[in-house]
């Protein structure tokens, strides 16, 4: 047996574990992703997007995207359920950090990103 080393048997906790419980991290549920990255390869293919990051933390989960990687993101997507009950859990940032929409659904925030794949087809 080694000094100081675990005795034969004796349960350690993995770090940042809180007794035995999951991680209280926010994140996406697979429907949630499936979504975000469906409308980020609609964007990469229309050339407007090229990079994306996602950031997972106690509070919020988001997912920013980027016309190239040294820049700030064009979008950042933030699921924040604490504000489910009042303002909608989430909500869509502009390149400047200002709130472009917030909402109860996913789908009615990413709907105006998807307007920008609209495009007027002439006769």
């Amino acid at each position: 047996m080694v000094a100081g080393g675990p005795v034969s048997g004796s349960i350690i906790a993995f770090p940042g574990a809180h007794n035995g419980q999951a991680s209280s991290q926010v994140g996406f549920d697979r429907l949630e992703l499936q979504r975000i990255l469906d409308l980020y390869g609609r964007m990469v293919a229309a050339g407007l997007w090229r990079d994306y990051a996602m950031d997972f933390a106690r509070e919020a989960a988001s997912f920013s995207a980027f016309r190239r990687a040294a820049e700030r993101p064009q979008a950042r997507i933030e699921k924040r359920p604490s504000l489910r009950g009042k303002q909608g859990m989430w909500t869509l940032f502009g390149e400047a950090g200002q709130v472009l929409k917030r909402g109860h659904e996913l789908s009615n925030v990413l709907s105006s990103l998807e307007r920008k794949l609209l495009k007027v087809v002439e006769d």
